[in-house]
């Protein structure tokens, strides 16, 4: 029994009244689709943007605006086939993101064309072993192409292709009831949770860890899931970003002051957006003298 069909049937006897299936793209395939689809139930899933097949090429050409939902979620809605091969996809836009993959693209041009530059300076074997590395390369192999003469060149049609597809994503569903903004933060939900996990599963962000009894070092790491807690906690509160969030309160900070009377602990005025993010946490604003010591 495959993945998706045992974790479906291992549910059975929850007795779910209703289930929508919020799946990533590892699981798009269209046996799993129909498996999520019997007895009533339905899927929202991530499709893969890069796989070129014929109905993802259509959704991406499919003309119309984008609607904003959410700061940096932008959807559009798209209806491909009819009857039993309708289906129903959402696109996906993220502006920050869409800004982070350029200037990933760009740091990555830069690179191919410095290793161009030493690949031209080769000769003999070496030279053949450098053209097959770069061309077999995950990340930059991507916007090589060999010409007829065994030379390699920048592909400008696939930097203008992958510039298209900039902060975007497909996500798949077979729910009408749902709205696309439904769809779109349901599978965004998805995505926050596997960022969580990433965060659990590693072990960089728990440490150094300065204990050697088992007992000191689960309360080390449970403290480090309480703390994730809270982050996600503030996350849906504020219905902000955690580097958001982090960003606007680290610039609220603690003075010392001194002088010939004495010593004063004083924080800065808190900005209206710090305010706002405390009152939706319903966290009371600090006080802002402290503390003061006077001199005798």
């Amino acid at each position: 029994m495959k993945t998706v069909e045992k974790v479906k049937s291992d549910l059975l006897g929850w007795k779910l009244g209703r289930c929508v299936w919020v799946m990533d793209r590892g699981m798009s395939s269209e046996e799993n689709r129909l498996i999520l689809q019997k007895a009533g139930g339905h899927y929202i899933i991530g499709e893969k943007l890069r796989d070129n097949q014929e109905i993802h090429r259509e959704v991406l050409a499919k003309r119309g605006r984008f609607t904003s939902v959410r700061e940096n979620l932008e959807i559009k809605e798209v209806t491909i086939g009819d009857g039993e091969k309708r289906r129903r996809f959402i696109l996906v836009h993220n502006p920050e993101e869409a800004k982070k993959d350029q200037a990933t693209r760009e740091k990555t041009l830069k690179k191919i064309e410095e290793a161009l530059k030493s690949i031209k300076d080769q000769a003999g074997p070496g030279h053949t072993k450098s053209v097959c590395a770069l061309l077999s390369h995950r990340t930059m192999g991507r916007y090589l192409r060999q010409l007829k003469t065994g030379r390699i060149k920048i592909d400008k049609g696939k930097i203008k292709e992958e510039a298209h597809l900039d902060g975007k994503y497909i996500i798949s569903t077979s729910d009408d009831t749902l709205s696309a903004e439904d769809v779109a933060l349901g599978y965004k939900q998805l995505m926050e949770v596997e960022r969580a996990f990433r965060t659990l599963k590693t072990t960089l962000d728990l440490r150094p860890v300065y204990h050697r009894k088992d007992e000191r070092i689960e309360a080390h790491v449970f403290l480090c899931f309480l703390a994730l807690l809270l982050v996600r906690v503030a996350e849906r509160k504020t219905n902000m970003p955690w580097d958001h969030i982090k960003a606007q309160m680290e610039r609220l900070h603690l003075g010392e002051f001194f002088s010939k009377e004495g010593r004063v602990l004083q924080t800065t005025e808190p900005t209206p957006e710090q305010v706002n993010i405390l009152k939706q946490l319903k966290i009371s604003p600090p006080q802002r003298i402290r503390h003061i010591q006077v001199t005798p």
